[in-house]
């Protein structure tokens, strides 16, 4: 059994359930690694946890390791409806940016809290344990991790995940040309890189339109034509467009791999797929 990663939620900043995004799908960031040996990994909490933990309860899978980009809300919102969350018999570790001000726990409890949430963060079932993301690569269930800080609002991470299959590169809220034109810069002046260096497989944000962007700089994330030039520059084998725009509906994002892709061919480059959800990719 090689690796899968399957896509849960690939919106970006707001759930967009409805007729209008029914293909690319509705629900805010969440990946689930299936590691060769039975191992799951879990990729942010956004709305798309839901589903992921019904299959995981199925399943009976009892240990799971959840790792955080950033706390802000499309990332964790789905983790008060994760199923796993509520049973006693499992174990989920949680990883995610450290913070000068405030542990990771302490800023997850705030989710779990009156007025926002009936149950408190110690009346949590499962067996919850909060972790901030080493300095250094370290190994989960077989897998080598790797987190470093990326331009993005607040404290942010993104992961790399190696395996004997290959390499996945999670930047799903990430804005890289902030410091500048990312094309023949090089690596080592570039967020992330060390991260996205030759992935077999490189999810990253592509919220906007090349448009959208000149009027949305600082933000946090990248346009369509930025994340290419990022997959380009080091060297990913596959790009995943990710964090769709809650205003994207389906036919835009039709019009926008479309898009993409002749930007790619112009440019002599393996063309990018937008994400969508239950998209499954291995990493084989």
């Amino acid at each position: 059994m090689s690796v899968q990663v399957t896509i849960w939620g690939c919106r970006g900043s707001l759930a967009t359930p409805g007729p209008e995004t029914v293909r690319y799908g509705g629900n805010t960031s969440c990946l689930e690694v299936d590691l060769a040996n039975g191992s799951v990994l879990v990729l942010d909490a956004g709305t798309g946890i839901r589903e992921l933990g019904e299959k995981l309860e199925q399943q009976n899978v009892r240990h799971i390791q959840l790792l955080l980009t950033h706390l802000h809300l499309d990332h964790v919102e789905g983790l008060r409806f994760f199923g796993p969350l509520w049973d006693e018999q499992v174990e989920i570790r949680i990883w995610g940016p450290a913070s000068p001000i405030l542990s990771l726990r302490e800023r997850i409890a705030r989710a779990f809290s009156p007025p926002l949430f009936p149950i408190e963060i110690t009346e949590v079932p499962a067996h919850v344990s909060f972790n901030d993301v080493p300095r250094d690569d370290w190994k989960l269930d077989g897998a080598t991790v790797r987190a470093a800080k990326i331009v993005h609002p607040g404290p942010t991470v993104g992961y790399r995940i190696e395996t004997a299959d290959g390499t996945l590169a999670y930047l799903p809220d990430h804005e890289p040309a902030l410091a500048g034109s990312i094309t023949n810069r090089s690596r080592d002046w570039i967020s992330g890189a060390s991260l996205a260096a030759d992935a077999d497989v490189l999810v990253h944000d592509a919220q906007f339109s090349e448009e959208e962007y000149s009027h949305r700089v600082g933000w946090g994330h990248s346009s369509c034509a930025d994340a290419i030039a990022y997959g380009t520059a080091v060297d990913a084998a596959r790009v995943v467009l990710f964090h769709h725009d809650p205003s994207h509906n389906d036919s835009w994002l039709d019009e926008s791999e479309q898009r993409a892709r002749s930007l790619a061919a112009a440019n002599g480059i393996v063309p990018p797929t937008l994400a969508r959800e239950g998209m499954a990719i291995s990493l084989s």
